[in-house]
């Protein structure tokens, strides 16, 4: 954390930096002030007691960063965009075209982001219907009004476009990855508010409890900066040329493969689908229809936040989309590709075919073990939940994995940034 300040310090010293973290900040305080702008015509008070009582509405409120429980214009937060980018990347996989046009640079990257846009309008549409059923069931909402349908729907499905604008705009003018510093932002500001309870309730023979929560919490941290900085490094040889009387190459580099290649997505991906289940339930939960009734009670104890079969399936994605975000980012057929263009290879390995399958081999393995580690430390909350008997933390520990994720990330951008500002007024000179 003091590096990260330092570096923010020193960014801060150049203009161009500069405009960037303030760009970004404004950008975050519009996003803060809506969500404490409210839907008229919602009881507020039955709304945060419905979210109090309710453990699955709390981890879905915590990401969101607390717009839920305010039912502000933005409560959808950016959950339909993350679901509509997961099936983008699937159909990618399915669809030729699509995987044509995910090949064609920034063109294809702009083509996907509008089909990925456009998709997450009718998701929005459909999450916000689905919220408006869940509180009228609740008695949150008085009365059935097809205008107030209407209205609340478009309220809704417009805040979710609006986030997704600006975490765009912070994006392409600000620093780091918007969608990212929007969920990260969101979840800081809500880690007061788990403190609080957890004061709130306070039992003196509590206080070994919280040492062990405070240890393992501790051990998620380090356990998440070891990981993201972990990387094996591929020794790359280039070959002797000579042209003329000069040589050319015969210089060596390393390729290095990170642990942890996806990121903080794997974790973003996985929670938003793991959710779905349980959101879709409670909309049904008091349909009247017997065995839809039925059937949305044992999806709702089947993914309970403290259960074995939520935190297994939540494992579970978490090491898929590892591997899948992996696979997506990094291509060993095209790393293979370049090292040849280049005149380079790897010692003991062929060029071409033998390094793609070499860089591949390896790539799953390190990935493997990544993988496990962010699954373990994703259902590491509940277990220490399980352990200590304390709730209240439970999300805030869960937060923990995207906060420290998305700070490493931002570091990481800002030191480049610098390095090549360093770089250019180096040569002005």
């Amino acid at each position: 954390m003091n590096k990260f300040f330092q570096i923010v310090v020193s960014a801060f010293k150049i203009g161009e930096l500069r405009r960037r973290i303030l760009f970004t900040a404004v950008i975050l305080i519009i996003f803060r002030i809506f969500a404490f702008l409210p839907i008229p015509g919602v009881d507020l008070t039955s709304l945060k007691r419905l979210f109090s009582q309710n453990q699955f509405l709390s981890l879905l409120d915590i990401f969101s960063g607390g717009t839920l429980a305010n039912f502000s214009v933005i409560a959808l937060g950016l959950n339909p965009f993350i679901n509509a980018s997961i099936i983008m990347q699937l159909l990618t996989l399915v669809f030729p075209r699509l995987e044509e046009l995910s090949k064609e640079g920034e063109f294809g990257r702009q083509k996907i982001n509008q089909y990925t846009r456009a998709l997450t309008v009718p998701l929005a549409t459909l999450q916000a219907f689905g919220m408006y059923v869940l509180l009228k069931n609740q008695n949150i909402i008085p009365a059935f009004d097809p205008v107030k349908i209407i209205a609340t729907v478009i309220t809704m499905t417009a805040g979710t476009i609006f986030l997704m604008w600006l975490g765009e705009l912070i994006t392409e003018h600000g620093i780091g990855n918007g969608i990212s510093m929007l969920i990260f932002v969101g979840i800081v500001a809500r880690l007061p508010v788990t403190l609080v309870q957890t004061v709130t309730v306070w039992d003196a023979t509590q206080i070994a409890n919280m040492g062990i929560f405070a240890a393992i919490a501790v051990a998620v941290i380090v356990g998440i900066v070891v990981v993201n900085e972990g990387q094996r490094q591929i020794l790359i040889q280039y070959a002797k040329r000579i042209r003329g009387d000069k040589i050319y190459g015969g210089q060596s580099t390393h390729l290095p493969l990170r642990v942890n290649q996806a990121g903080v997505i794997p974790i973003i991906f996985a929670i938003s689908l793991v959710l779905l289940p349980t959101t879709m339930a409670q909309f049904v939960q008091n349909s009247g229809v017997l065995w839809l009734v039925r059937f949305s009670d044992l999806v709702i104890r089947f993914f309970s936040p403290s259960g074995i079969s939520y935190n297994l399936v939540y494992f579970l994605l978490v090491i898929g989309f590892t591997y899948f975000y992996t696979a997506v980012i990094f291509n060993p057929k095209k790393i293979s590709d370049e090292i040849r263009k280049y005149g380079g290879f790897i010692p003991g390995i062929r060029p071409g075919q033998q390094t793609a399958s070499f860089l591949n081999y390896i790539l799953n393995r390190i990935t493997l073990a990544g993988a496990i580690f962010l699954g373990a430390i994703a259902v590491m909350p509940s277990l220490a939940q399980q352990i200590t008997g304390i709730t209240t933390l439970l999300i805030g520990g869960t937060g923990i994995l995207i906060v420290v994720s998305v700070i490493l990330e931002t570091t990481k951008q800002l030191e480049s940034m610098i390095l090549t500002r360093s770089y250019e007024g180096f040569l002005k000179r």
